[in-house]
């Protein structure tokens, strides 16, 4: 595989950027609520943000209503271009954040299946989550992580043993 069939071209995913904000920016006014949006490209992703004060009813519980605000912004990233989005939306730091604590769980867990020899199951976790502590793992030597179970209950098993 080609990485222009891996990786999106930047023109495409600063269209998603765009797309996104514009749907966000009015989602916001519906809500009235102050927020700025923030949009980048990193790697194969548009990533947006909504930064400002007071966003937590954005976040919700443990993220739930970011990820489907996420979800819904998606949707509407589809309906205008037509492509599968992998957009990743944050809402006042609680991905960034959540990344750090995410990244020393992972840590901690392997170093625990390393210590233990034994298998460390953690917490069921959404995607974005899975992914975090599957790569805080890979940067472990002498353990490996995979996933099992079915959504919304799938979680990380770190294993002993690369």
């Amino acid at each position: 595989m080609t990485e222009n069939e891996s990786t999106p071209p930047t023109d495409l995913l600063v269209q998603e950027g765009d797309i996104a904000g514009d749907y966000l920016e009015r989602l916001l006014d519906i809500a009235d609520v102050d927020g700025d949006i923030d949009m980048d490209v990193e790697g194969s992703r548009a990533v947006v943000a909504i930064v400002g004060d007071g966003l937590d009813a954005l976040v919700g519980p443990n993220g739930q209503t970011l990820e489907a605000l996420q979800e819904l912004t998606r949707l509407a990233v589809v309906q205008q271009t037509g492509i599968r989005s992998r957009l990743m939306l944050d809402i006042g730091g609680f991905r960034a954040r959540r990344k750090v604590e995410l990244t020393e769980i992972g840590s901690r867990a392997a170093h625990r299946a390393l210590e233990d020899g034994t298998p460390v199951k953690l917490a069921p976790m959404t995607p974005f989550e899975r992914k975090v502590v599957h790569d805080a793992v890979a940067a472990v030597e002498g353990v490996h992580s995979e996933s099992e179970g079915v959504e919304p209950e799938r979680r990380v098993v770190v294993l002993p043993g690369a």
